[in-house]
């Protein structure tokens, strides 16, 4: 079957599909930029979709999270020494690569648990555009409350309370909009951490709990994606979150080893005001 033109856009969707390549590649860009930046991924792309005319359903849920795949292997090429580290660890040849991968476990058991007894009530509740345009307000509020905070804590002086707290802490951003990022780090600085040490923690949890939620959606709602969509833009998607997030990320560690996290405050409260702006005026569906 030939490729099909799409009316909002001109582009050209999978034969089958109704996701066109210049979405799916807008997507996967979006995705890729705001996954481990304190801004939440998941409200960009909720708006995102809204924007392109993108209606919500199972297919589009599990498209967003599904592509962060793309993500979890910039992270995975980034971090590679240290996932090496936990490898030997998990073969008994590095006592600090299994600490650290205790500790991780250990940070990410409450959200599973926690997203899992709620996931229905989170999808009926919070997965709109004004429950996202109020995390987002709350969390600019956050970074600039808590700035300074922080301390000279490495990442081989996390114990099991301080991974325990951290994983608490990575609950907050069950609620779209929140970040699950800047949940992590500012729980990391809190807790005494110092910034690199918090930020490295954030994205070696953030494998586990994205990897996590991709496998789940794919296995859930996999059929479903493809019948709507079709392979080729699930790809493109998972292809532009990967590059897109590779710079991102190499871009965050730069950016915060001299800088604090108060661009991010300002882009989230902005964001906020704008859309709550469309949203008001009818230019965006809220739901």
């Amino acid at each position: 079957m030939a490729a099909l033109p799409n009316p909002i856009s001109g582009a050209t969707t999978s034969p089958g599909g109704n996701l066109t390549i210049l979405q799916a590649l807008i997507l996967g860009i979006v995705e890729g930029v705001t996954e481990f930046l304190p801004v939440s991924s998941t409200g960009h792309l909720l708006l995102a979709q809204r924007a392109l005319g993108i209606e919500r359903s199972e297919a589009a849920d599990a498209y967003a999270i599904c592509i962060q795949a793309g993500a979890i292997v910039a992270v995975l090429a980034l971090y590679r020494q240290r996932i090496v580290q936990i490898l030997r660890g998990v073969a008994g040849q590095d006592v600090a690569g299994r600490k650290l991968l205790v500790h991780l476990v250990i940070a990410f058991v409450p959200a599973v648990v926690l997203g899992l007894l709620f996931e229905k009530k989170i999808d009926e509740v919070l997965f709109g555009l004004w429950p996202v345009v109020a995390a987002w307000a709350m969390g600019g509020v956050a970074i600039l409350v808590l700035r300074g905070r922080g301390g000279s804590r490495g990442l081989t002086d996390i114990d099991p309370r301080t991974a325990l707290l951290i994983g608490l802490a990575q609950c907050l951003a069950l609620w779209p909009g929140t970040s699950r990022s800047l949940a992590t780090i500012l729980g990391g600085l809190m807790l005494g951490l110092s910034m690199p040490a918090a930020v490295e923690f954030s994205f070696l949890l953030g494998l586990e709990t994205l990897g996590a939620a991709t496998a789940y959606k794919a296995l859930k709602h996999g059929p479903e994606m493809l019948h709507a969509y079709g392979v080729a833009p699930i790809l493109l998607g998972f292809v532009a979150a990967a590059v897109a997030a590779f710079v991102s990320v190499k871009w965050l560690v730069g950016w915060l080893q001299s800088h604090g996290m108060e661009v991010f405050a300002f882009w989230r409260l902005g964001l906020a005001v704008v859309v709550a702006a469309l949203l008001a005026a009818g230019v965006l569906s809220a739901a």
